[in-house]
């Protein structure tokens, strides 16, 4: 078990960031392993037909066998949502002892595998050449796996951070725990990581806690090293459905009537949602949704309502009567 000890001002400056480079590493370990989420078959398949040309070997090396994986590789987010490159800047520049310190204790008691076992018993200027090395070769499989779907990804990640903020208004940080995962335990101002490796306790002291939602994550997980301040990062709501197809209602009498994009609104709304999480289902911009969503309004065939910091929208009974209508009129649902 790992502990977070989270005083008054710890919470007070608890927050949440988006991480490209975090959900880049991290979707090593389903590369490596298929059977952490069924979920994510396809994506994986996608990815290793386009992975040929690139040194497999030294990314699958950093993957221990019980899925840890390096600290210096995963910084704490200084900003809501870092560009990549500026995630991979900070990595570029850790401390050689840091890079020896973090890889032996990712494979430990294992030995470290052979892509890394000559450097990091070197001298600085080896461990300083596998480190860019390896910063290099992020960089290449972010651009093939992981780039091409961010937009996506980071709309899931952001319906789910609006939905942890009203977890958080409703029920404060007992609701905001327990409803994250089950391995969470809070008690008496300490957050509790069940089923961990390690066994150690971080007083936060001032430092708060920060929150890094993952869509490839298979469970909480803390730093590796205790001396790392504290970071959470856990699976995110809505995994699910990242690869579906956004629904696309039949081109009939609703289509005519509305144009396409209110008419695949509508046929979304039989369940109240917000707008970053409509937008995230639908892959556009929650600007472009916005636009509709008041149109809809508007003409009485959506009904919204204020739920803590977000607005939740769903069809009204007007709305779902000529949802109704429209499944009547085809055989099909809207």
């Amino acid at each position: 078990m790992i502990s977070f000890e989270l005083g008054v001002e710890d919470l007070a400056d608890t927050r949440f960031a988006v991480s490209p480079l975090h959900e880049t590493v991290v979707s090593l370990r389903v590369l490596q392993d298929p059977g952490l989420s069924v979920l994510h078959l396809p994506w994986r398949r996608s990815v290793l037909a386009r992975l040929e040309a690139l040194d497999t070997g030294l990314l699958m090396s950093l993957v221990s066998r019980r899925r840890t994986l390096p600290d210096f590789l995963t910084p704490r987010p200084a900003v809501f949502a870092p560009a990549f490159e500026e995630e991979l800047a900070v990595v570029r520049r850790t401390d050689p002892r840091t890079v020896r310190r973090d890889l032996p204790a990712t494979h430990a008691p294992d030995p470290l595998p052979e892509p890394l076992r000559e450097a990091a018993a070197a001298e600085d200027g080896p461990v300083v050449a596998l480190r860019d090395r390896i910063c290099e070769l992020l960089r290449t499989y972010w651009e093939i796996a992981v780039e091409p779907i961010w937009p996506r990804i980071r709309l899931l990640l952001e319906a789910d951070m609006t939905y942890r903020a009203r977890q958080l208004a409703v029920g404060g940080a007992r609701l905001l725990f327990a409803d994250m995962h089950p391995n969470l335990r809070w008690h008496d101002g300490v957050l509790h990581i069940d089923k961990m490796i390690g066994r150690h306790r971080v007083a936060a002291s001032g430092r708060g806690l920060l929150f890094v939602p993952s869509v490839f994550a298979h469970k909480p997980a803390p730093p590796l090293s205790p001396e790392e301040p504290p970071v959470l990062s856990y699976p995110s709501r809505g995994v699910a459905t990242l690869w579906n197809a956004p629904p696309t209602p039949d081109a009939t009498a609703l289509v005519a009537l509305l144009g396409a994009p209110k008419a695949r609104l509508l046929a979304l709304l039989a369940e109240p949602l917000a707008t970053i999480e409509i937008a995230r289902r639908l892959r556009v911009t929650p600007s472009a949704v916005s636009q509709h969503l008041r149109v809809l309004h508007a003409t009485g065939l959506l009904a919204r309502a204020r739920a803590g910091r977000q607005v939740l929208y769903r069809r009204s009974d007007l709305g779902d009567r000529l949802a109704a209508a429209h499944q009547g009129h085809d055989g099909t649902a809207p």
